[in-house]
């Protein structure tokens, strides 16, 4: 597959300084903040965090992103591939583990058919992860004491495949362009009231076992597509979860009233996608076999007014709206939500938002323009946010991965500017787990670990294989799913 996109792009590993950096920034018309020195004595990076969340306050501003495996059991149980990458976040020097493993509250809901889920069966093996996580990091770093983990919930919903490649998808409303996209054809697919309470249910089931397991808190998932991210863009549906912003969030308050009413004690986050835009698709005018084109808009013409997303202009969806982001991040301070981990898009319909990348997954496209428009558009929309939102509500950063080598200064700088309040990572901790916290303890970054944006931990799974970094994690360059994904990569067309 063709890797140039359609403009020429500026490899970040090309630019030799700081200053390099921030010259690049303002020729593309950009403002990302970038220290020259990543600094070891009281690094802003190092400091403790603003929030206590289960009676512990996190030893320093480093976040692992909960990423979604595809390497669990069918039955959503846990094997030696997921112990490993337990066992390497552990020892990554994060203080707050944002979910480690995106888990499935019932096993209908996941979005494929290794995912981990939390339900009672898989118990004693989750809370192996979680000993061996906690026994990685106390056996590097002296204590847990500091250290405060949280399992996501997800309900994947749409993008629902529990049994093999084929979607079996449980949606909240209609979609004019989603639906032709992922072959949603019945209103049968569209969950009910009623399916929506027993839903709510599983969560708050979910929340209890995530309790008597060890979590600290749980993340509530309302991001990339999936299931409670789209009931905040029903606008189109009737009934008393959907329409109005009061029902379109109807969902969390009441799973959160439920899991108060069961007794519960757990702290709660939300993992929010704070923007969207319309669906886009590889350009067939510049796509051919073995080359993806740039990402284009699909076509919305007769989707205006377009009342089917959140965080988006209903007049013009190729732009953001933030009107309701801010009003959601209100309510989750009233609602007593401790942490938001930000992020922006879908992996799957708009993935240039979400994970800003130089080389497109394979259901992905090429990049229409420089990717750190993308990183920069998340920052200071995170920033605002911040600005905006209760006073205690700990705010953590995202799309950090494309700035490679200029990681820990953009993270410094980001923390130490007050635009959020933590910095957190997802799939650049798959080869390089310490990245962070080797610089802010002074110990040479290793280049040859950083993630690069190839999109294999992405393109691999999306064909069947488990996840985990190809090109950079021996462990699985050794495997032979490795030579399958390179002749996979050769045979990807438009």
């Amino acid at each position: 597959m063709s890797t140039t996109p359609a403009f020429k792009l500026t490899r970040l590993a090309t630019l030799k300084s700081p200053a390099d950096f921030r010259t690049q920034c303002a020729t593309l018309g950009i403002d990302i903040p970038c220290d020259d020195e990543v600094i070891t004595a009281d690094s802003p990076l190092a400091r403790p965090a603003d929030v206590v969340v289960n009676g512990k306050r996190p030893g320093n501003r480093i976040v692992i992103h909960p990423m979604e495996g595809w390497d669990g059991t069918t039955t959503g149980g846990v094997t030696e591939e997921m112990r490993r990458r337990w066992h390497r976040f552990g020892e990554s020097g994060a203080k707050m583990i944002c979910g480690a493993e995106a888990m499935a509250i019932r096993p209908d809901g996941r979005a494929n058919p290794n995912q981990l889920i939390l339900i009672e069966e898989n118990k004693a093996g989750i809370a192996e992860l979680l000993g061996i996580l906690k026994g990685a990091h106390q056996e590097r770093y002296g204590t847990t004491d500091d250290l405060v983990i949280g399992f996501q919930l997800t309900h994947s919903g749409r993008f629902c495949r529990p049994h093999d490649k084929r979607w079996e998808s449980r949606i909240a409303f209609r979609h004019p362009i989603l639906d032709r996209k992922f072959n949603v054809t019945s209103d049968d697919q569209v969950f009910t009231d009623a399916q929506i309470e027993e839903l709510i249910r599983d969560y708050i089931r979910a929340a209890r076992l995530a309790h008597e397991i060890g979590a600290d808190f749980v993340d509530i998932k309302h991001c990339h597509g999936y299931l409670l991210h789209e009931f905040l863009g029903a606008h189109t549906r009737p009934g008393k979860y959907g329409g109005s912003f009061e029902n379109r969030t109807r969902i969390l308050r009441e799973i959160i009233a439920g899991i108060r009413a069961d007794g519960n004690p757990i702290d709660i986050g939300v993992r929010l996608s704070c923007f969207d835009k319309v669906p886009h698709r590889p350009d067939p005018a510049l796509s051919q076999p073995g080359k993806l084109g740039p990402g284009i808009p699909e076509d919305f013409s007769d989707c205006l007014p377009y009342r089917y997303g959140f965080g988006v202009d209903q007049n013009d969806p190729t732009q953001i709206d933030l009107t309701e982001t801010h009003a959601f991040v209100a309510l989750c301070g009233e609602l007593g939500v401790k942490v938001l981990n930000t992020t922006a898009g879908s992996p799957y319909y708009t993935p240039h938002l979400q994970r800003p990348a130089a080389f497109p997954p394979s259901d992905g496209y090429q990049p229409a323009y420089d990717p750190l428009i993308d990183v920069e558009r998340q920052m200071q929309v995170v920033r605002e946010i911040k600005a905006r939102a209760p006073k205690d509500l700990y705010i953590i950063g995202s799309g950090y991965t494309y700035l490679q080598e200029f990681l820990p200064n953009v993270a410094q700088a980001i923390v130490r500017g007050g635009w959020a309040d933590a910095i957190g990572l997802g799939r650049a901790v798959l080869s390089y787990p310490a990245m962070l916290a080797d610089a802010i303890q002074g110990r040479p970054v290793e280049k040859k670990f950083i993630c690069r944006t190839f999109s294999e931990c992405t393109t691999a799974p999306r064909n069947g294989m488990i996840s985990g970094c190809y090109p950079l994690d021996k462990y699985y360059t050794q495997k032979p799913e490795f030579q399958k994904l390179k002749e996979i990569k050769k045979t990807i067309g438009t």
